[in-house]
């Protein structure tokens, strides 16, 4: 069974046992989170389509970790007239691990 959840803003195709990065959610590690905001739900040759969100449908996951990504490092110049500007980020994520996922 597949589903696709919404979380961050992003769009993530999913089944039971996927392990993924998504934006920083504000949960501790070993804790669950339920996505409520499913727009579809694929099983088999059954396909089950919401508008926007499937009815009752949701999606259990459990942190595994949060942390930050690699470094990014942001370099601005411009020739001939000395501005030259260095910065750096690292983007937080949250890396869960798909458990179960509920039709309703």
């Amino acid at each position: 069974m597949t589903a696709i959840i919404v979380t961050g803003g992003k769009q993530y195709k999913v089944t039971e046992g996927d392990t993924l990065f998504i934006e920083k959610l504000p949960t501790e590690e070993g804790s669950s989170v339920c996505f409520d905001q499913v727009l579809a739900i694929i099983d088999g040759e059954k396909a089950t389509f919401g508008a926007p969100v499937v009815e009752g449908a949701s999606v259990e996951a459990t942190v595994v970790k949060n942390g930050k990504g690699k470094k990014i490092r942001i370099f601005k110049y411009k020739p001939k007239k000395g501005y030259r500007k260095r910065q750096g980020h690292r983007q937080p994520y949250t890396k869960v691990t798909i458990g179960k996922i509920n039709v309703g």
